[in-house]
């Protein structure tokens, strides 16, 4: 059997409880047909970054899923049938990961990302012009679209 992270984002007006069962049903479903689901997170009520079928917040959730193909067609299935899905998105993995994933780790938990060092220079000087190669016009003739 091939290893799968299932997420996907319910309606953001039904209730954490229809979600918990909403995920439940998916359970069976996946058992029913010979996998199993390893781990459930639940990330929350999030907002999105744009509009989908007129939701602006969904209902998070993540299954980590150990089941044969036709089990996880079954699922999509499924999920494209019940409108309090408004988004899934099943990917193929390796190895399930163990523990919490990151966006339950707390930030501290994430590892520090540490000294940044030199950036490179990407920064420019407060007096370089538009494209950092010298000193800015200062004549009073920005904004007025013509020679001054």
């Amino acid at each position: 059997m091939a290893f799968y992270e299932n997420v996907f984002i319910a309606r953001q007006d039904v209730s954490t409880t229809q979600v918990e069962a909403l995920t439940e049903a998916f359970n069976t479903l996946i058992e029913a047909n010979g996998g199993k689901v390893t781990k459930k997170e639940y990330w929350g009520l999030k907002s999105l970054s744009f509009r989908i079928k007129k939701n602006r917040k969904g209902h998070y959730m993540l299954l980590n899923i150990d089941a044969p193909a036709a089990a996880v067609h079954e699922l999509e299935r499924n999920m494209r049938i019940n409108e309090d899905v408004i988004r899934y998105l099943t990917v193929r993995v390796e190895t399930l990961e163990e523990g919490p994933s990151a966006m339950m780790q707390s930030r501290s938990d994430r590892g520090d990302r540490g000294d940044r060092g030199d950036r490179g220079g990407w920064r420019r000087d407060r007096e370089d012009g538009p494209r950092g190669d010298g000193p800015r016009r200062d004549d009073g003739a920005e904004g007025r679209g013509g020679d001054a």
